[in-house]
């Protein structure tokens, strides 16, 4: 098994979460989301925010952890880069596309669930890259 970087692969899943933060956030967007999930204001204020953000920190922490080894050790930051935006868009949003399609759920929804996934392996690839 390739060796995993534990301080570069938890710096990459904070990228991804503070990223996630301002992404989902109403100053971006917020909104759209909630409209295309069609969650209310209730279901999203009724649901358990530890059990949320920390099950969505662990898992970018997880896939942070798994990508730094697909990239294998010391990897350039631009094949971390071209490998993260590569992972996110057509591995992670392509895979998004094909469950819509079949869902029949907005492409507005698909363009801002992929496109935080896009970004958040270029991230992983930056700062893996990096590190």
């Amino acid at each position: 098994m390739p060796p995993v970087d534990w301080i570069a692969s938890l710096v990459a899943a904070v990228s991804a979460f503070v990223l996630g933060g301002l992404w989902y956030s109403p100053a971006l967007f917020a909104k759209a989301w909630q409209q295309d999930t069609g969650l209310s204001d209730e279901q999203l204020n009724a649901a358990s925010k530890g059990k949320i953000f920390g099950g969505a920190f662990l898992l970018c922490f997880l896939g942070a952890i798994v990508f730094s080894m697909f990239l294998g050790p010391d990897p350039s930051v631009a094949f971390g880069v071209g490998a993260g935006a590569a992972a996110g868009i057509f591995w992670v949003a392509g895979s998004f596309g094909v469950n819509y399609l079949f869902e029949l759920k907005p492409v507005r929804l698909w363009l801002i669930n992929g496109g935080y996934h896009a970004i958040q392996f270029t991230l992983y690839g930056l700062v893996l890259g990096l590190m």
